[in-house]
């Protein structure tokens, strides 16, 4: 009886022991994925400056576009023609049926959003399980775009490793997402992931940072060098000094890459 009750012993012990290797086995997995991806978190995030650099041009081209429409509205009231009521029950029905479109349009796209955000938070959660780490998910859309963070929980605190050192383990957490949700979306994500309010701290005092600078440009008439930023941060400022009606660009090369604004 004894022979019996050391060997159902021992098998538990080992079966433990199994399930401590494969549990220690996956979160090293995941920090050898996260430390694999800090590179390209850098590559996807220069995207969205890239296109918030942009945004001054477009927004150029559509002003043209509407002093065209004008000046093509202007001409048709100039000629007085009898067949205005027609003209007018045809836009009148074109416009609507435009308006429905973009309608159609707008809420295809929230519903996508609410689907990245849904997606990364499943993906964030399992991770936070394999891990044993404290911490709530948050979701929401900022704009274009989803937005997730992982935030305090009733458990515990979230740890501020997950940050690292200027935010590097964050933009790599954040590719890790963004690449989990492309895989089920089929669609390529531009979602901004936060962690115990990092990035909303930070982009808090860049905003702040923005708008000395833009005054200051103001005043001078002088272009103004900013300190050397990383992708999330230099897509913060140019935001600001678009909005302002200035101009900025990047100049540099990482990790040394800073902005230049300059008056409009």
């Amino acid at each position: 009886m004894s022979e019996v009750q050391h060997d159902v012993t021992v098998d538990a012990t080992q079966v433990n022991a199994s399930d401590e290797v494969s549990k220690s086995n996956e979160i090293v997995e995941l920090n050898e994925v996260v430390e694999l991806n800090e590179s390209r978190s850098a590559e996807i995030v220069g995207d969205d400056e890239a296109d918030s650099a942009v945004s001054g041009v477009e927004l150029g081209a559509g002003e043209a576009d509407f002093e065209t429409d004008s000046t093509t509205v202007d001409s048709d009231d100039s000629d007085g023609d009898d067949s205005d009521g027609d003209d007018d029950e045809s836009d009148e029905a074109a416009g609507g049926g435009a308006s429905a479109r973009q309608g159609s349009r707008s809420r295809s796209r929230v519903a996508l959003l609410e689907r990245e955000g849904e997606v990364a938070a499943d993906f964030l959660e399992r991770l936070l399980d394999i891990a044993d780490l404290d911490g709530d998910i948050d979701v929401d859309i900022d704009g274009d775009r989803a937005a997730v963070s992982i935030v305090d929980s009733e458990e515990g605190r979230v740890p501020r490793r997950l940050v690292g050192a200027d935010g590097k383990v964050l933009d790599a957490l954040q590719e890790l997402t963004r690449l989990a949700v492309q895989t089920a979306t089929g669609e390529r994500s531009r979602l901004m992931l936060d962690v115990a309010g990092f990035r909303a701290d930070r982009r808090s005092a860049l905003v702040t940072l923005a708008r000395e600078s833009i005054a200051q440009v103001r005043a001078s008439g002088v272009s103004m060098a900013l300190a050397d930023m990383t992708a999330f941060e230099r897509k913060v400022v140019h935001d600001e000094v678009t909005a302002a009606g200035l101009l900025s660009e990047s100049e540099g090369v990482e990790p040394h890459r800073h902005i230049i604004i300059s008056p409009a």
